[in-house]
């Protein structure tokens, strides 16, 4: 069977993108996901996302990292916009579905302002941070993030017993000035350090938001420049969240792929 596919990036966060609207694709066979999205022996990405027709929104998200788990992702529901733009599913404005629920965007220029979900609080992780973006996250705040060990100490965090047996992401930050900070992730899933993670951008800007009374958040990442609004309830709970950032398809092509055999 062929299939087309399109490769988006947001920030540096890379995405196989298939236009699954006659929900064709075999979603159950994760071997299929993780050969698409492996760099040598597939067309190579962090993860592959469907966009399927849903009924009562304009699409719905499907998400898998490139080992096949599934999970919420910021950078690619950014990407998933775009993408449905460019099929001529929506215009300037959207409401879909992703795992986390449903989910509002708006197509600013080269940028695309993403509702996130609400997160109702911060918690305490070891004298770190932990927050549920839709992904889980941990947040640790180093003094010097771009030579920080991150895959070392990012899977340390990701696999030990706190966080067993699904495991988490990890976030290391470094603020740069009152409202900007450098952030890098090893990311579950994808089982290294990405260039960007939407979700984990999100879960920092509002730890380093609530510490430092913000309610915007600038942020660099080695995959490039976000932002996070967002809005502090008085119970400690956040809400209005919206991730701001960049997204573009890269190319486009057809790969053969076998149809696993029920």
């Amino acid at each position: 069977m062929e299939i087309s596919f399109y490769k988006y990036q947001g920030t540096g966060n890379d995405f196989v993108m298939i236009d699954d609207r006659d929900h064709s694709f075999p979603d159950k066979d994760l071997a299929l996901v993780q050969k698409l999205c492996d760099r040598k022996f597939g067309i190579g990405a962090d993860g592959l996302i469907l966009i399927r027709s849903k009924p009562g929104f304009d699409f719905e998200m499907v998400y898998f990292n490139a080992d096949g788990s599934q999970s919420m992702c910021g950078n690619g529901a950014r990407c998933a916009v775009e993408f449905s733009r460019f099929l001529g599913i929506i215009g300037d404005q959207t409401y879909f579905l992703a795992i986390d629920g449903e989910h509002q965007a708006k197509i600013v220029g080269p940028w695309i302002e993403l509702g996130m979900s609400p997160v109702s609080s911060l918690a305490n992780a070891a004298g770190d941070f932990f927050v549920n973006t839709g992904s889980p996250h941990h947040v640790r705040f180093v003094e010097n993030v771009l030579e920080y060990p991150v895959v070392e100490k990012g899977a340390e965090i990701r696999y030990s017993g706190q966080y067993a047996p699904k495991g988490t992401n990890v976030n290391f930050v470094t603020p740069l000035s009152e409202d900007e900070i450098y952030v890098r992730t090893y990311e579950r899933g994808v089982e290294n350090e990405t260039l960007s993670c939407g979700t984990g951008v999100t879960a920092c800007a509002l730890v380093y938001g609530y510490k430092n009374e913000l309610h915007e958040v600038k942020i660099k990442t080695p995959g490039g420049d976000l932002k996070v609004r967002f809005s502090e309830n008085s119970d400690g709970s956040f809400q209005n969240i919206l991730l701001i950032g960049p997204a573009e398809q890269v190319f486009s092509g057809k790969i053969e792929i076998n149809m696993k055999k029920t």
